[in-house]
C-alpha cells in the first residue's frame, strides 16, 4: 500500500518522541524532583503513540 510507509515513519517519529520524553522526564526527576505534570504528560503522548500503532497495524 502507498499510504503505509509514510504512515509506518510517522509511527516511529512518534515513537522516537515518546522514547525521548520519558528520558528527559526522568532525567528530570532525578536531578530537579518529580513533577506530576510532566509524568502525566508523558503518559498522554504515550498513549497517543500506542494509539497511533494500533491504527497502522490495523490498516
Amino acid at each position: 500500500m502507498p499510504g503505509s510507509t509514510n504512515g509506518s515513519n510517522s509511527t516511529k517519529t512518534m515513537g522516537v518522541i515518546t522514547v525521548g520524553g520519558l528520558v528527559v522526564v526522568t532525567a528530570y526527576t532525578v536531578a530537579l524532583g518529580s513533577n506530576g505534570w510532566l509524568w502525566f504528560g508523558w503518559v498522554v503522548l504515550g498513549l497517543i503513540t500506542l494509539g497511533l500503532v494500533v491504527t497502522a497495524r490495523s490498516t
